[in-house]
């Protein structure tokens, strides 16, 4: 059985899925991202998980830094769990996954669509220091020359 933990990767990948890769955690997020949920309760009821595993992986989320628990107005009032600039920032690879699974698993009921004007998106390859379009073929992994450290 693989480990939640992978040690012996050197892989930015890895190091995500140490955070987001348990089955439950991209659901979640996908909730607070699409459907606006932000209580314990709404997660819980839609998705079906068990108590202590929604607890656990909202508390992760928070501790990361992915979300923000802010307490309820009045007392009495049930926390709420926001999503964070950095929480956001996986909006694309949710889409992604999404259009993926649209394509080569079954169509979802789901469509993404700017909020502005109501077009479709979608994530495309683009280069860093341009505009041009990067056929999916054409990405390789390269090493960089230097990391930055970055505290997880």
């Amino acid at each position: 059985m693989l480990g939640r933990l992978y040690a012996n990767q050197d892989c930015a990948a890895a190091f995500a899925l140490e955070l987001v890769g348990e089955r439950w955690s991209l659901l979640i997020l996908r909730d607070a991202m699409f459907r606006g949920y932000t209580r314990f309760s709404q997660f819980q009821k839609k998705l079906g998980i068990a108590t202590n595993i929604l607890a656990k992986r909202l508390e992760t989320f928070v501790a990361a830094g992915l979300m923000e628990r802010r307490q309820g107005g009045t007392p009495g009032e049930p926390a709420e769990y926001v999503l964070t600039q950095k929480g956001l920032e996986l909006k694309p690879v949710i889409i992604a996954l999404t259009q993926w699974g649209d394509k080569w698993v079954e169509p979802g009921p789901v469509l993404f669509a700017n909020r502005t004007d109501g077009q479709p998106v979608t994530v495309q390859l683009r280069e860093a220091d341009g505009d041009a379009e990067v056929a999916v073929a054409d990405v390789v992994a390269r090493r960089r020359q230097s990391r930055p450290k970055i505290r997880r």
